[in-house]
């Protein structure tokens, strides 16, 4: 954005872009990686683990790293009491309840109801859950994206080089070391998504829902669901190679 870019869209923009990326960038995928294992036939023991991982790192070093990242590689300032808000919402408080409800269903209704009846009903909720955000991420941004969609574009790119080259690597380091197919798959998708719904609200709490910070972070939810997709659609057309 600052070499390449910069004559297109000016420094300003180019700042608040490289937050932006950068945000979106330090919060890997919590969510839909469930999604894409389970396309791609993964392991859900692995699957689960990964996602346990990525937790603990964005607890403890999601705010630094964008707090690190940002000011090094652009002008603008980062309010790192705003990230820990951010962690606060997006993390440590919806899984804090995940684990008391869990905790205390499992003790008054049974283990063995908890996973045939209840986790079967609340699916659909946690799925319509997940379109109502991306309806409202687009709604609230539909006239930054139409309105600067060379930008989008512009943006987008750098996105795609990071999806495609880590789930790339760590796709082929797996097939190096010979790891089963039901583990290499999850675990080139999990270093390519990210936890999109995070990035984007941090990124409007620290420059606001117009700034350019927020736009990079739609974008990467314009391109997550298409991407990912294809590393899945790769992912199953490459399972020989791990037999």
């Amino acid at each position: 954005f600052k070499h390449l870019f910069l004559p297109l869209i000016g420094p300003e923009l180019a700042d608040q872009y490289i937050a932006g990326v950068i945000i979106l960038s330090a919060a890997p995928c919590t969510a839909m990686v469930f999604v894409w294992s389970y396309l791609t036939d993964g392991d859900p023991a692995y699957t689960l683990v990964q996602v346990s991982v990525n937790d603990l790192i964005m607890l403890f070093l999601f705010a630094p790293i964008v707090t690190f990242l940002i000011a090094g590689a652009s002008a603008l300032t980062v309010p790192f009491v705003v990230l820990i808000y951010a962690v606060i919402c997006f993390i440590v408080i919806p899984l804090a309840a995940g684990t008391i409800s869990r905790i205390w269903l499992i003790k008054s209704k049974g283990e063995t109801w908890f996973n045939e009846t209840f986790l079967p009903r609340f699916h659909p909720v946690a799925v319509v859950a997940l379109l109502a955000t991306l309806v409202l991420i687009f709604a609230f941004q539909a006239d930054n994206i139409t309105g600067r969609f060379f930008h989008v574009i512009l943006i987008a790119i750098p996105i795609l080089i990071q999806v495609y080259f880590n789930s790339s690597l760590a796709y082929g380091l797996m097939k190096l070391f010979r790891v089963e197919h039901s583990v290499a798959a999850p675990g080139a998708l999990i270093g390519a998504s990210n936890f999109f719904e995070l990035a984007v609200a941090t990124a409007i709490a620290l420059y606001g829902p117009e700034s350019g910070a927020a736009l990079a972070t739609v974008v990467g939810v314009l391109v997550e669901v298409p991407v990912m997709l294809s590393v899945c659609a790769f992912c199953n057309r490459t399972r020989s190679w791990f037999e």
